[in-house]
């Protein structure tokens, strides 16, 4: 039966590709990104940004407030959740460890933590952080759906195209026999 031995080699090659990923490149970029985000935003709101916010009127200013606290707490969550995954991929956490560490942050579901709509009555520079900001979680909350430790292996049945395999498999299997 070749068509076994092929189906044991393929079922005992499992690659983490959240292992992978942290250790990337590609990775490497987004902490970086990010980390270069609360550096940038730490250093407005601590500077520039509280200038600005003494020049607004209420409800601007109440704006200004909400949406500085909303920022800062998003970002310290992108934080947290890079600095996690940078410690698995070092070997200073375990997945396990990891996994209660990512209990205490709170990545909204993709889209539901838009600025208010007085967005627009807010500095340029506050707007662009948080605009950056809501980027970056999105792909933060793309890759933890990628990278979830809770999610069990894929196995072969899970990928997509498990059927065609299936059928190429028996087609050369019968040729074989």
């Amino acid at each position: 039966m070749a068509g076994t031995s092929n189906n044991n080699e393929l079922e005992s090659v499992t690659v983490s590709f959240g292992a992978k990923f942290a250790r990337s490149d590609q990775f490497k970029a987004v902490f970086r990104e990010g980390m270069a985000l609360v550096e940038a935003a730490a250093s407005y709101l601590d500077g520039d940004g509280r200038k600005e916010a003494r020049k607004l009127r209420p409800p601007h200013s109440l704006a200004y407030a909400t949406e500085s606290m909303r920022l800062t707490t998003r970002l310290m969550q992108l934080a947290s959740w890079l600095l996690i995954r940078r410690a698995v991929s070092e070997g200073e956490l375990t997945p396990e460890q990891a996994v209660e560490e990512q209990r205490k942050i709170k990545l909204p579901a993709t889209g539901s933590d838009q600025p208010g709509q007085d967005v627009d009555s807010l500095p340029e520079r506050l707007r662009n952080l948080i605009e950056q900001s809501v980027k970056l979680q999105e792909r933060v909350i793309r890759l933890d759906q990628m990278l979830d430790f809770n999610q069990p292996a894929a196995s072969e049945s899970d990928h997509p195209l498990s059927a065609q395999l299936s059928r190429l498999r028996e087609a050369f299997g019968s040729e074989a026999k």
